[in-house]
């Protein structure tokens, strides 16, 4: 883990948290101006300046995508986050196609990843990992193998930490941290974070957007991280083909040995509803 971010994180937020100031070596007008040059997906560093972040509520938002969905089964709560926090960089939808994303959030190896990748593979999918600090540092074979596969690598934050309950700063640092170490171990740069937990705020999103990166949700998951008390493998096939649906984004877990023996069967029923899989999202246009 690196613990010095050296010209990454230099002056950041004065005046008790509210206005951020520099970010390496880049200064430049605040976020509040629309018209700033920022870091875009295409192009992320993780080190231009955050500017004034403190116009944006840092009240907690909980994401769960509910029950409720449209006539394109569509979670109805995606379409109204969309439309709310879209130009702040939040994704929890995708296009209105029949295409959808899979993405799996790697916190800790609990030896399904690998079983995973090769699913992947064998049905030419590509999909989307988010991995935490610790993650990397104690599987860089696999992140590598992910990389090299064709997978989106993406940003977790570096402790897990839910970041409502962080200062500004220390928002900036568990996105700069891990964008740095992959950048550095790996040649890779990353420009989607997802947000611990699902937990987030205006200034979250409006912190990952000036470093670059959209905040990346889903809008299906089911309880499939508890390790000693994994879903049925038949009713969890179910569920997660009747939730398909234009653009969606699937949040599944690695380290659960249900995901890892259906994932195949998923990604046949799914195109056998004419759904293809991608991992360059395209947010949805409200």
């Amino acid at each position: 883990m690196v613990s010095d971010l050296g010209d990454t994180a230099s002056d950041l937020l004065q005046d008790g948290g509210n206005a951020v100031s520099e970010i390496g070596d880049s200064v430049s007008d605040a976020v509040s101006d629309s018209d700033n040059n920022l870091n875009t997906p295409a192009n992320a560093t993780a080190q231009v300046p955050l500017g004034d972040v403190s116009g944006y509520s840092t009240v907690a938002q909980g994401w769960g995508q509910g029950k409720n969905v449209d006539g394109e089964n569509r979670p109805e709560a995606c379409l109204q986050y969309q439309q709310k926090y879209g130009e702040l960089g939040g994704v929890f939808l995708g296009a209105d196609e029949p295409v959808m994303t899979l993405t799996f959030d790697e916190g800790y190896e609990n030896g399904y990843t690998a079983q995973i990748l090769d699913t992947l593979k064998e049905k030419q999918v590509s999909a989307v990992f988010f991995c935490t600090l610790d993650y990397i540092d104690g599987n860089p074979e696999l992140v590598q193998r992910m990389i090299d596969e064709g997978h989106v690598v993406a940003n977790h934050s570096a402790s897990h930490a839910s970041t409502p309950t962080l200062t500004a700063e220390e928002v900036a640092q568990e996105i700069q941290e891990v964008h740095q170490v992959v950048q550095e171990e790996f040649g890779y740069t990353m420009t989607l974070f997802r947000n611990p937990e699902g937990s987030f705020c205006e200034r979250d999103l409006a912190i990952a957007q000036a470093l670059g990166y959209e905040s990346v949700f889903w809008s299906f998951a089911y309880v499939d991280w508890v390790v000693d008390d994994q879903p049925d493998p038949a009713e969890s096939l179910t569920r997660l083909v009747e939730a398909v649906h234009p653009g969606a984004i699937y949040l599944l877990h690695p380290v659960s040995s249900t995901n890892a023996a259906i994932l195949g069967d998923f990604i046949d029923q799914a195109r056998a509803q004419g759904y293809e899989f991608t991992s360059e999202i395209t947010p949805l246009e409200t």
